[in-house]
């Protein structure tokens, strides 16, 4: 009797089983640009902790300019996430459960400040909400409101640009979620204010948190379009991302430390959500 060997088991040797992909040798032709892209992206970073000023990081985080910076930009970016959920949820649900002619242009509008230039679109505010813009002169008329150079700009500069991230993750999460749970509440005779509250809210809760956390970082980091609309102002527009472009000028240390807590927020975030937006190995 002849016994044959399967080539099987060496088969499946070959192929990771909790991830279907093929493993061996590593293909240096992959390997060697992938391996450069990586120290692109990480080489600055890290040579922006090599330089840091560890010594006197305590007393630069404590000067009176840096920490009214670092308020101003925690504040506006705060009211600024607060302005996309109002805004952004009810928008969401939309895009994701109402169908009317023409959706399909309004969410290629919604997404565009993701593509915009933050300088372009810091211009397209004034132009709009300017005290000749097409709504500015008649708050200013009406109400006494100015928007531009003003800290309340910089909370519509940031809610400009960070309002698509929260609409894209919460209507992903709208068009994920189990929608049985809705018609067996309305089966129930819930209204549909009642639904979306008690129903669809707590469904879609993950993807609020995750769209309100990155839009949150987002209007942490704006520069371009609060320089343009709201100017460079201490203690009333000067955000930290500001303060770091002025500080390079005169004080390059003050702009390096300020930089490192933008990196270090921005990394907190993203192992927060890592769960959620990388797949882990």
């Amino acid at each position: 009797m002849t016994t044959t060997t399967s080539t099987a088991p060496a088969r499946r040797r070959d192929r990771d089983p909790g991830q279907g992909a093929v493993t061996g040798r590593l293909p240096w032709v992959l390997l060697v640009p992938a391996l450069l892209g990586l120290g692109f992206l990480v080489l600055p970073l890290a040579g922006l902790l090599v330089r840091a000023p560890w010594s006197t990081l305590g007393t630069r985080l404590a000067e009176p300019q840096v920490l009214e910076a670092l308020r101003l930009s925690l504040v506006t970016a705060t009211l600024a996430t607060a302005v996309c959920l109002l805004l952004g949820v009810p928008l969401a649900w939309l895009l994701a459960r109402v169908t009317f002619p023409g959706r399909r242009l309004v969410r290629a509008l919604v997404t565009v400040p993701l593509v915009l230039p933050p300088v372009v679109g810091g211009v397209a505010l004034l132009l709009v909400f300017g005290r000749r813009g097409l709504a500015g002169q008649w708050l200013e008329a009406a109400f006494g409101i100015t928007l531009p150079f003003t800290t309340v700009g910089v909370v519509v500069a940031e809610a400009f640009v960070a309002m698509p991230f929260l609409v894209i993750s919460v209507e992903g999460a709208l068009r994920a979620a189990d929608q049985r749970f809705e018609e067996a509440a309305a089966t129930l005779g819930a209204s549909r204010l009642v639904i979306f509250r008690r129903v669809t809210l707590p469904l879609v809760a993950p993807g609020i948190v995750a769209g309100a956390v990155l839009c949150w970082a987002r209007a942490l980091g704006e520069f371009g379009a609060t320089i343009t609309f709201a100017g460079n102002f201490p203690g009333r527009t000067q955000t930290m991302p500001l303060a770091v472009y002025l500080a390079l000028e005169t004080e390059p240390e003050a702009a390096i430390v300020l930089s490192l807590v933008l990196l270090a927020v921005s990394v907190i975030i993203l192992a927060g959500l890592r769960d959620r937006w990388v797949t882990a190995p």
